[in-house]
């Protein structure tokens, strides 16, 4: 029997399995990834959600509401948070969830919405919660002050979606700063960068630049921690897009909010802030400041 649901879809997966198999051997590993999964399951009822599947060490779960899968999300992490390290590794998640319409078939959900809450699991780093922009609109005044915007991903066949981290750590920032949908939309005709000395501006005559460890990129990174062919900044429609292809990420700060990383992805750069490559800002030695105009 098929029906049309609306929901909020989530992928929870464990972070580091591959290295604790690899340092501790398969059986070990395998009792602490699934002490993880099992807490995820837990975890999932306990806030009125359904287990979909497992998926080796990721769960698919469904909740009637997006802040009970807020809420879910959260008490994950915490879960895996409070376990011992194994062998010296501890084991994290990678969780990602979005409300929206899907078609539930014979016990499993398909459609836009299960895609786009697999990708937002691809998104997250260790220890991370993505939601899209949609999902944290839909939570109480509680909730959504948890929430930080972070950018815009590229989804195939629907265009640029807003994303959002959900802090949950003791020492995160519990301000909301959701930046508004007009300042997102703001549109730009230059960029000033400056690195290393070097001070470039792109805009509708230049609308390019690639940057890397590469001798021949337009702009040479000198970091170890950055890739030879790192990533560029496109001018496209009066937004200047970032675009990542590095091995270790770009790490991007807007001037009054918390970093964030770009794996494999793109966002559109807004107002003033700092890039650094292939590690935090905190950490490296030099990092690219740019100005949109």
């Amino acid at each position: 029997m098929e029906k049309s649901i609306e929901a909020a879809i989530m992928f929870a997966d464990v972070s580091s399995s591959t290295k604790l198999y690899d340092t501790v051997g398969d059986k070990v590993a395998f009792a602490a990834v699934q002490r993880c999964v099992d807490a995820f399951i837990e975890t999932t009822q306990k806030n009125g959600g359904r287990v979909i599947k497992t998926i080796g060490d990721e769960v698919m779960a469904v909740f009637a509401d997006a802040g009970a899968a807020t809420i879910a999300a959260v008490d994950m992490q915490k879960a895996l948070g409070a376990f011992e390290p194994t062998g010296g590794i501890r084991l994290g998640a990678r969780i990602g969830y979005h409300f929206g319409p899907a078609i539930e078939r014979d016990g499993d959900l398909f459609g836009d919405s299960v895609n786009l809450a697999a990708r937002l699991s691809g998104v997250a780093v260790r220890d991370q919660i993505i939601t899209t922009r949609s999902t944290v609109d839909r939570l109480n005044a509680v909730l959504r002050a948890s929430c930080r915007q972070l950018h815009a991903i590229e989804v195939k066949g629907k265009g640029e979606i807003d994303i959002c981290e959900v802090l949950w750590e003791e020492g995160d920032q519990t301000v909301t700063v959701l930046a508004s949908r007009n300042t997102a939309a703001a549109k730009f005709t230059s960029l000033k960068v400056r690195y290393g000395g070097q001070d470039i501006e792109l805009s509708s005559s230049r609308p390019s630049l690639i940057f890397g460890r590469d001798k021949s990129a337009q702009l040479v990174v000198d970091d170890t921690n950055a890739s030879r062919n790192h990533g560029q900044i496109e001018f496209r429609a009066g937004k200047f897009v970032v675009v990542d292809h590095s091995v270790n990420g770009t790490w991007i700060t807007f001037e009054g909010n918390a970093e964030f990383v770009l794996r494999r992805e793109e966002c559109a750069l807004l107002g003033k802030g700092w890039i650094a490559f292939g590690q935090s800002r905190a950490n490296a030695t030099s990092v690219l400041e740019f100005e949109c105009r």
